[in-house]
């Protein structure tokens, strides 16, 4: 399995709101509809415009079949170092278990 991990676009919104809506718990909180909220784009932007912040998608053929978040936080210790702090991982449910967290990943920033 050869996954692609990039810096998702705006046209990944629609996708990786469904990822992150496709469980029990999000399903309450997220909204996935033909129709994604204008919401989703706006937090998009803010995200994408800070140097510290990466949406991410993890792309199997062509398709999104997962998604993160990186944000960088740089810390006191560590003299001034900076860490990477991952949030949201989700990965398409028609994937699951073929070991996509296994594989070698090709990350581009």
């Amino acid at each position: 399995m050869n996954i692609l991990i990039r810096k998702a676009t705006l046209s990944d919104v629609p996708e990786i709101v469904r990822l992150l809506g496709d469980d029990d718990i999000a399903r309450s909180r997220e909204k996935y509809h033909e129709e994604i909220p204008a919401s989703y784009y706006a937090a998009f932007e803010v995200i994408n415009t800070d140097k510290n912040n990466h949406l991410m998608v993890a792309e199997w053929n062509g398709q999104v079949v997962g998604t993160m978040q990186l944000t960088f936080i740089t810390y006191l210790t560590y003299q001034g170092g900076k860490r990477a702090q991952i949030e949201g991982v989700r990965v398409d449910k028609s994937v699951r278990g073929h070991g996509i967290g296994k594989d070698r990943l090709k990350l581009h920033l």
